[in-house]
């Protein structure tokens, strides 16, 4: 578990705020391999100055060296430091009156006083994580603009930013003024990601629950995070992702940003990468020789494109978007001007289009794995008068097909060799391997890095032991970095 600890210029400097354990003087920091010893520990650094070379600067560098998760970090610090271009997120400043031509706001750990602001606040801190930041915005030619960014020492503040600060401060740490809590202490805490909006979340609210407990079963606190808490990973050892994955949203970004704070992370940036897009998971099994439906890969300015996936394929013809997910921009196509139509709407978001040959089967089969290993097996039949699992109806209602959970020894070998095969080209974490069988042969059809783990589900022949094997592998890996 992350330990807090705050480094200023002098103790005196804290004389406004409630007192804490949690405090330290740079001088005492910076003493050679002060603090060495605690390798999970959480550094505010909160120097009035970071210029290169000085004491501020060395608090970040020391603590870098340390192994310490530290704000703000040398990189920010020198990118604060030098001249950049940095792309302002216009997200909210749009919806500001057309009256509104400049801001000047201060933002304490990612917040601001105006509530309009807050997420562009969020947005910048999330770059140029410092714990006070001044911020100086223009609006020209109808485009918001930075003309200054700079840190803030919170020394400096006058009485008024003083509060905004220590209730940031609070928000940001949650630990720095609280009692010690009389119940059981733990050694790790995991952020658990999720989107409580989120229609079809690869885990319902009772599997969260069991995650939690699993976790607490081995002394680890599974801490639930939304999608606005990305300032938060430096609390956590570890981040486990409960929300469907996808390169273009919030996801990915917290899974990158954990993977830089060297935390352990599931599912890791380079599996969302790998799994989340059809056409390079088919081309990465393909050369990898696991079997695969027939496929071709195709794009608008192929010629006479429409012939040749007929010729190479046949009809009817599966269609797949690169990034869909739960069955969304998979479409079957009858004959070639329903080819033609369908292509037509996807070449409209994507360069390449994922053609499969149709391969009708009763149900799929879901091949959980964990660090290169089986730990489940479902089938998954489709949906009544549909062709997937999932159908997706036009009133906007999502219905599925029956299911079961087996025993992985009553699962046909080849289809657990394939899965486990697709999976390691992958990597080392937690995959969902869709298989269909036919004539006796194993066929993969994709890896998913973030598998559906549903109570009454996935857990249904194994019970509790599922989520004790995902929380245990946390545990074994942060124990392997010495975390």
């Amino acid at each position: 578990m992350a330990q807090f600890l705050i480094v200023t210029d002098d103790i005196d400097d804290w004389r406004p705020y409630l007192p804490s354990d949690n405090l330290v003087t740079v001088h005492d920091y910076l003493e050679m391999g002060a603090f060495a010893d605690q390798n999970a520990m959480q550094v505010i650094n909160l120097c009035r100055r970071y210029d290169y070379l000085s004491t501020g600067y060395y608090c970040s560098l020391m603590a870098e060296a340390r192994g310490h998760r530290v704000i703000p970090k040398v990189m920010t610090i020198n990118d604060l430091s030098q001249d950049r271009f940095f792309s302002l997120p216009q997200a909210g400043l749009d919806k500001l009156p057309a009256s509104v031509t400049d801001i000047a706001m201060k933002v304490y750990f990612g917040y601001c006083d105006n509530p309009a602001l807050d997420k562009i606040a969020r947005k910048i801190f999330e770059r140029f994580t410092v714990p006070v930041l001044q911020v100086n915005l223009l609006n020209i030619s109808g485009r918001w603009q930075v003309e200054v960014i700079e840190p803030v020492a919170f020394q400096d503040l006058c009485e008024s930013e003083q509060d905004l600060f220590a209730k940031y401060l609070e928000v940001f740490s949650q630990k720095v003024w609280r009692a010690p809590k009389p119940f059981k202490r733990y050694r790790y805490e995991i952020a658990m990601l999720v989107d409580n909006n989120e229609k079809m979340p690869p885990s319902d609210k009772a599997a969260l629950k069991l995650f939690t407990k699993a976790a607490s079963r081995i002394g680890m606190d599974l801490v639930q995070i939304g999608k606005h808490d990305l300032s938060r990973l430096s609390e956590f050892d570890g981040l486990f992702i409960r929300s469907t994955t996808n390169i273009s949203n919030f996801t990915y970004r917290f899974a990158k940003a954990a993977e830089q704070l060297g935390l352990v992370v599931m599912d890791d940036p380079e599996s969302i990468m790998k799994c989340t897009n059809k056409v390079f998971l088919t081309e990465l099994l393909y050369k990898h020789k696991v079997p695969v439906p027939k496929s071709i890969i195709f794009k608008a300015s192929d010629k006479n494109w429409a012939d040749k996936v007929i010729d190479a394929i046949g009809l009817p013809i599966v269609l797949k978007v690169p990034d869909g997910a739960f069955s969304l921009g998979v479409v079957k196509v009858k004959d070639r001007a329903m080819l033609i139509e369908q292509a037509e709407q996807i070449f409209k978001h994507s360069a390449l289009i994922l053609a499969q040959a149709f391969m009708p089967t009763d149900y799929d089969w879901r091949i959980g794995v964990l660090n290169r290993q089986p730990i489940y097996a479902c089938r998954y039949f489709m949906s009544r008068g549909h062709w997937q699992i999932y159908q997706h109806h036009q009133s906007g209602r999502v219905s599925s097909g029956d299911f079961d959970c087996i025993d992985l020894k009553m699962v046909p070998h080849n289809i657990v060799d394939a899965a486990v095969k697709a999976s390691n080209l992958i990597g080392a974490g937690l995959y969902g391997v869709d298989l269909k069988e036919i004539d006796g042969k194993a066929y993969v059809i994709e890896v998913n890095d973030n598998p559906s783990i549903d109570h009454g589900v996935e857990d249904l022949f194994l019970g509790d032991l599922v989520y004790d094997r995902v929380m245990t592998e946390f545990l074994r890996r942060i124990q392997l970095r010495g975390l």
